[in-house]
């Protein structure tokens, strides 16, 4: 049996990949002239800055996601303070998608866009360090939250685009995803 193809199912088949070609090529040609920075402040990490092109006219959003730890101290029986002995994770924070400013020829920067980690729901003594093993006697009260890593993402039509991890006390251009 001879299967025959018509030339209009050709055409619009090679249009089709066409469009998806140019669609994925378009979002693959992100150039990156120079890492958008991290800056960490207490509970808050704010990555801005950086210079994309090749953005094109198709909306690109950024986001970061903070993480961090909790510290606390412990109160004994009778009112002595004392720091605990282990750090607690924080609950991770997330900032709004911001969309990214881009010119007529498709670069932009990334405004300061900040994440800000919060308060875990209060750990056991045991679990921060309190008066040793088994002692249920003390007193927990969060003492600082500290941001100790930031992940920027970047999207464009809900595909990433880039991506960079940060570290507390690490480079302020951070690394690769």
């Amino acid at each position: 049996m001879k299967s025959i193809t018509s030339p209009l199912v050709v055409a619009a088949t090679m249009g089709t990949a066409l469009v998806l070609g140019t669609s994925t090529a378009a979002l693959a040609a992100v150039t990156v002239k120079a890492q958008p920075t991290a800056s960490f402040d207490g509970a808050s990490v704010t990555v801005s800055g950086g210079n994309f092109s090749g953005l094109g006219n198709i909306p690109a959003f950024g986001q970061v996601t903070a993480t961090g730890q909790a510290n606390y101290d412990c109160t004994n029986p009778s009112g002595k303070v004392v720091p605990g002995q282990n750090p607690v994770a924080a609950q991770a924070g997330v900032s709004p998608r911001e969309e990214l400013k881009t010119d007529k020829n498709g670069r932009a920067t990334l405004d300061p866009i900040t994440a800000t980690v919060t308060a875990p729901p209060t750990p056991s003594a045991q679990q921060v360090g309190c008066g040793g093993t088994g002692n249920t006697q003390w007193t927990v009260v969060l003492r600082s939250l500290v941001a100790t890593g930031a992940h920027l993402v970047i999207t464009q039509d809900s595909q990433q685009v880039y991506c960079r991890d940060y570290t507390l006390g690490g480079s302020a251009t951070g690394a690769a995803c």
